[in-house]
């Protein structure tokens, strides 16, 4: 990917060179079903004299004509880049060309619904990926006007970030050449935007189903309010559901920054194949297809989709309102978003414990990514794109956001909401770094945040918070404290505003309850802090650092707290404490301070008691990874076997149509290993046996039918009759990996084939691929693909398109074999990276990310082995 990168020193040359004004683009999508037409103007200023470069990446350009002189494609184009040369004050640039259609989830997004063979378009311009449609100068401090026009087939739904032009005007004479019915063609038109960053303009084409409403904005505004989806998954398409939660975070946001929508419409679409939660084009939010819901789902899901709502909906004032001037600055963006969005999702909708979900499921991605080997500062240091593509990661999102939580704690949610509201008012339509938004919390605040800013933002790694407690004969504490742990590699002592919990057993018997007692709040700086007020006072059963989840950091419970945590946990009322709880459990697991089969327990005797969904979810991911890869080999099997038996268990005692019972079905059958276990998954297939409420509806039936491929019990045959009965796109992904779980030698080929050798498959298909090539219960079916993984590396690299690149380098490398006797997996890797020195940065930081979990589950096994 040389030819296509960019660095942050050409950008900064670049702008200073560069002032864009606005741009003319004009697609045609009638052309060909493999490249459509495109002809972007550009109008900008320059030092004249000056040369620089404008971004296109195109199979063919055919014209390039520089303020009326026509430029020689082969002498001006040179990989993703038109070169220009003695440039005037005031420049007006023409470039035409043919781009391709994509199939990765990048540029210009083409699918075939299979159950009607309409064609489906979306664009997907982040990072740098606008490219691939229009010329364009792409990056994001060289902000413009975009002025859209769309030629397609007449029957079409188009839509971009703002609204069309009175009626699509027919076509005479075109030609329908995407597939599906031909009725002619038509022109859209659509109003030009305000100045905003490349990456977030969109063209979204298709007949997609649309359902429309309005909201009135702060200032007066009526916002025209749209959601799409595909024709065939129209009737599965909640629409009330989404506007609910849409118009809730409208009036949260307009309160709480103080600044009207910045847009003149508001278009949610969910589109096939896509690779992320959602994408904040301005205007027109794009989002995975898989929220709309065709079967049940958890309620953790359903969650999240709010929250993916609200943290898009948040993105239209901090990202595309006001943007980063480079992506060091990323986190500006997605920190803020994650923030904003659990609070309103807490505070505006009817999911009050956010919270609860944003510490199970957030913090817990951050945590984990902050002690990979490739950590880096939230201001991170992104020297080219290809740095960039690999950092929408836990820590410019979830640590981001949790570190923002912590300083409102400090400084105070309404001081910290009004310099927000001053940024908007100051930096509206234009393009700030860091230091730009704490001058405006510094301002409200009253605070000096720089020193703040160079021990959270700036340097990288989590500390370790444990408990020192003291108690004499009749269970006084005599002495409290709080010391903080830091790592070798990022030794940082940071200061934390936190809460210290006091929680006892109030009730007898079943009615007995966990209940906070005691709480202090405190500032946590250096090794060791003194926590006096609790000094001369009874001691009570659980004492729990970071209560309230205030602070980003890891914490461990003193023994006395671990036990009655372990003997009550489900005697919590509240649920964040519980979830705290459950964090440092599996964190003192991770770090191989505990033995994987003390969490097995620990989640087995509990986890009929969480009401929380999303934590539920986290909990079963978890245990999956402890039984996988941190229990001991020696006591693997029997301990996989009584887990698996243990949650059939807890389904069949789950009440009747719960999300708990739905939740644990899917985790039973994904364990099933012996005989007897699928014999009770082939048996909830076929209807011999029911649970009372369980409906086994389509996306269920896939799940159980994977299951029983993944152990030997169905074949190809078996497959390819369930996806007969449901020919969709998701049927397409589902059989895709059932076929790649099928337990021989020939069908782990065939994927591999598949997805490392060849470049037919679509990004979801290629996705669903890997994940069902890793689908074994026999692991020797993975030992012959270590050496090709580690031989294709570079290639893969240099030949896929970032995307697809980075899905095979982490869904293939091989650490269900961490501690198979027959390959040395953290050898291979090590032996790789010593071979490799001068790989692509971004390619290296996958594999010792990767290296790091094989390292982490020797560590856990060994753990695991000493236990009593």
């Amino acid at each position: 990917m040389p030819g296509e990168n960019l660095t942050r020193a050409e950008a900064a040359e670049r702008a200073a060179l560069v002032r864009t004004h606005a741009y003319d683009v004009e697609l045609d999508l009638t052309t060909s079903p493999k490249t459509f037409a495109s002809r972007s103007t550009v109008r900008f200023s320059a030092t004249p004299g000056a040369s620089t470069f404008v971004d296109l990446i195109a199979p063919a350009v055919h014209e390039v004509v520089l303020n009326g002189r026509s430029l020689d494609p082969a002498d001006v184009v040179r990989d993703s880049r038109i070169h220009l040369d003695d440039l005037a004050e005031e420049n007006e640039l023409t470039v035409v060309a043919d781009c391709a259609y994509m199939h990765t989830g990048e540029g210009l997004h083409r699918f075939v619904d299979p159950v009607d063979d309409e064609v489906y378009l979306y664009s997907q311009f982040e990072v740098a990926d606008s490219r691939r449609v229009f010329a364009v100068f792409e990056q994001p401090d060289l902000k413009a006007t975009f002025t859209f026009t769309v030629t397609a087939p007449a029957h079409w739904t188009v839509v971009s970030n703002y609204p069309q032009v009175g009626e699509p005007q027919r076509v005479e004479g075109g030609q329908n050449l995407n597939g599906g019915r031909d009725e002619g063609t038509a022109t859209w038109r659509f109003e030009t935007t305000p100045r905003i960053s490349s990456y977030i303009t969109a063209v979204v084409a298709g007949p997609y189903h649309g359902e429309h409403g309005e909201l009135t904005s702060s200032d007066g505004r009526t916002i025209p309010l749209g959601v799409y989806c595909r024709a065939s998954l129209a009737e599965h398409l909640d629409t009330d559901n989404i506007l609910d939660v849409t118009r809730a975070g409208f009036a949260f946001y307009e309160d709480k920054f103080g600044h009207p929508y910045p847009f003149a419409k508001y278009d949610q679409l969910f589109v096939p194949e896509f690779n992320a939660g959602a994408m904040e084009n301005a205007g027109a939010v794009t989002f995975l297809e898989s929220y709309v819901f065709r079967s049940k789902v958890p309620e953790a899901t359903v969650e999240r989709r709010a929250v993916t709502i609200l943290h898009e909906l948040a993105h239209m004032w901090f990202g595309d309102l006001v943007t980063m001037r480079w992506w060091d600055d990323l986190w500006l963006n997605e920190s803020f978003a994650e923030y904003a969005s659990t609070l309103a999702t807490a505070e505006a909708t009817r999911w009050t414990s956010a919270w609860t979900t944003f510490s199970s499921l957030e913090k817990s991605w951050a945590y984990r990514q902050d002690q990979l080997p490739s950590t880096h500062p939230i201001v991170a240091d992104m020297r080219d794109l290809e740095d960039v593509e690999v950092n929408f990661d836990g820590i410019t999102y979830a640590k981001g956001a949790s570190v923002l939580k912590q300083l409102v704690a400090w400084v105070g949610q309404e001081q910290f909401l009004a310099g927000v509201r001053a940024y908007f008012d100051r930096h509206a339509w234009g393009n700030t770094q860091l230091h730009d938004l704490l001058s405006e919390l510094e301002t409200t605040s009253g605070r000096d945040l720089s020193a703040w800013s160079a021990l959270w933002l700036e340097k990288a790694g989590v500390t370790l918070l444990r408990p020192e407690v003291e108690v004499d004969a009749d269970g006084v504490i005599t002495s409290f404290a709080v010391l903080q742990e830091v790592p070798d590699e990022h030794p940082t002592q940071r200061p934390h505003r936190l809460a210290v919990g006091g929680y006892d057993l109030v009730g007898e018997g079943d009615a007995a309850r966990l209940e906070r007692t005691v709480r202090v709040e405190l500032d946590v700086d250096g090794p060791r802090s003194e926590v006096p007020e609790l000094v001369g006072t009874r001691r009570p059963a659980l004492l729990l650092v970071n209560d309230d989840d205030l602070a980003y950091a890891k914490v461990r419970l003193d023994p006395q707290s671990l036990a009655t945590a372990v003997a009550h946990l489900d005697k919590f009322t509240d649920s964040l404490p519980r979830t705290l709880v459950w964090n440092a459990a599996w964190d003192a697991t991770r770090d191989g301070e505990t033995p994987g089969r003390d969490f097995v327990d620990l989640v087995l005797g509990n986890i009929a008691h969480e009401t929380d969904s999303s934590v539920i979810l986290v909990l079963l991911r978890q245990l999956a990874t402890t039984l996988d890869l941190y229990v001991a080999s020696e006591h693997r099997d029997a301990t996989a076997t009584a887990a698996a038996d243990r949650l059939l268990e807890l389904a069949q005692a789950a009440p009747a149509g719960s999300d708990q019972q739905l939740q644990l079905v899917k985790a039973f059958a994904s364990r099933s290993r012996t005989s007897e276990q699928l014999d009770v998954v082939t048996e909830l297939l076929d209807g011999r046996r029911a649970l009372d409420g369980l409906s086994v509806d389509t996306d269920l039936r896939w799940e159980l039918l994977t299951a029983l491929v993944a152990g030997g019990r169905a074949g190809d045959a078996d497959v390819a009759a369930q996806q007969a009965a449901d020919p969709t796109a998701t049927g397409q992904r589902a059989a895709a990996a059932a076929r790649a779980a099928v337990p021989t030698s020939d069908a782990k080929e065939r994927a591999w084939a598949a997805v490392v050798g060849g470049d037919e498959l679509p990004n979801a298909l290629q996705a669903a691929t890997i994940s069902g090539f890793g689908r074994v219960h026999d692991t020797t079916l993975l030992v012959p693909w270590v050496d090709p993984y580690f031989a294709d590396l570079e290639r893969v690299w240099a030949e896929k398109t970032n995307e697809m690149a980075q899905n095979v380098v982490l869904g293939l490398y091989p650490t269900a074999l961490a501690d198979d006797p027959r390959v040395d997996v953290l050898g291979a890797t090590d032996a790789w990276l010593a071979a490799h020195p001068d790989a692509p940065a971004a390619l290296r930081r996958l594999v010792n990310e990767s290296r790091d979990g094989v390292r982490r589950a020797l560590a856990a096994q060994e753990a695991d082995r000493r236990r009593a």
